[in-house]
């Protein structure tokens, strides 16, 4: 049985990027044509009890969640995109409450998640520290943080992305193609346990960058 419910949270840093929105409600599903659902599921899998989602979108990952997960909460801040949770949310095996917030102000309480999942979503915060802290809040002791995201890449390629970072933020809603996450992502205080590189595609179609990659973190 599934429920949606959408709560409103005001904050002075809230980004909003309301034409990427709708844009990627479009684009979306055709990204998940390129293995796409095989990278989720692979995310999602041995997940159980209570789990978070920040920056859920669209709600692509929700009917990959296990059945062993009770309830999952989806953080997402653009109105567009948490209408198409909701409808996404029908088909999920878990419950579902789909939220107003932005990653770095979550109203939820202390050691309140057994997990938590990141797709996609750290390249594009505002306060990527501020951000990883709040999952560090949230997270019970002992609990896991799920990534899949973009970082940059090592010699020339990180290079490039240095470049052309400034004119892809303004047209992809503010994501970031060189940030460096996975150090990030320890110097949060987590103990990253598995990660490996995902080649990119789009449409089946190999991409030379950004550098992917996909892990899991443990909250100590």
């Amino acid at each position: 049985m599934t429920e949606c419910e959408d709560h409103k949270m005001d904050s002075p840093r809230r980004a909003r990027h309301p034409i990427f929105a709708r844009c990627y409600s479009v684009l979306g599903p055709l990204a998940e044509l390129a293995a796409m659902q095989g990278v989720r599921r692979e995310l999602l899998g041995g997940l159980s009890g209570r789990v978070l989602e920040i920056g859920g979108g669209a709600g692509a990952n929700l009917r990959h969640y296990p059945q062993e997960v009770e309830k999952v909460t989806v953080a997402e801040p653009e109105a567009a995109l948490r209408s198409a949770c909701r409808r996404a949310a029908r088909s999920a095996s878990a419950a579902v409450e789909v939220i107003d917030a932005i990653a770095e102000a979550l109203p939820l309480p202390d050691a309140s998640c057994d997990a938590a999942v990141s797709a996609l979503v750290l390249c594009s915060v505002t306060d990527q520290q501020q951000a990883l802290a709040e999952l560090m809040r949230v997270i019970r002791p002992h609990g896991e943080l799920r990534f899949y995201e973009h970082v940059r890449s090592p010699g020339l390629g990180g290079r490039v992305q240095d470049a052309v970072d400034p004119a892809w933020g303004v047209i992809a809603g503010g994501c970031h193609l060189n940030r460096a996450t996975l150090p990030a992502i320890s110097q949060a205080g987590f103990i990253v346990t598995a990660m490996r590189e995902v080649p990119t595609r789009f449409a089946g179609i190999p991409l030379p960058a950004p550098r992917m990659v996909l892990g899991r973190a443990i909250r100590p």
